[in-house]
């Protein structure tokens, strides 16, 4: 990203987003505003994001990733996806360029889960995320 004309136009949709909307807020919302690629589950874009999450050791996730969270990971392998579906997730976005595997794809289409693709870290990525008015709501 631009770190001058690509920042200035994120934090401009970051700083005129509705705080009525940030309580709409949808996984495609994330895919448009974020431009983040859909590899898999585009049946699962409509799902509410009300909170987030970044892990990778997936028995943390399990246990504490709040439902309706969008999870940022580096992890692509389909075992995300189960994780995904017990713990009721709106999308899981993949950072890092790091692609997924085959059947991750088809088990994320599948379950309905939106499997998203970021080539930023997870760092300034969660950043935006909030930003947005994605937090975790319950920590």
């Amino acid at each position: 990203m631009d770190a001058i004309g690509g920042e200035k136009h994120v934090l401009e949709i970051l700083n005129n987003w509705p705080d009525k909307e940030r309580k709409k807020m949808t996984a495609n919302d994330l895919v448009r505003h974020l431009k983040l690629k859909v590899a898999a589950g585009s049946s699962g874009l409509e799902h509410r994001v009300t909170d987030g999450y970044c892990g990778d050791l997936l028995s943390d996730v399990m246990t504490n990733a709040p439902e309706g969270c969008v999870w940022l990971t580096v992890q692509g392998h389909q075992n995300i996806v189960a994780v995904a579906v017990l713990r009721e997730m709106a999308a899981i976005i993949i950072t890092g360029s790091r692609p997924p595997e085959e059947q991750t794809l088809l088990k994320a289409d599948t379950e309905g889960i939106p499997i998203l693709l970021s080539p930023e870290s997870v760092y300034p990525l969660a950043g935006r995320l909030y930003a947005m008015g994605v937090r975790n709501q319950s920590h």
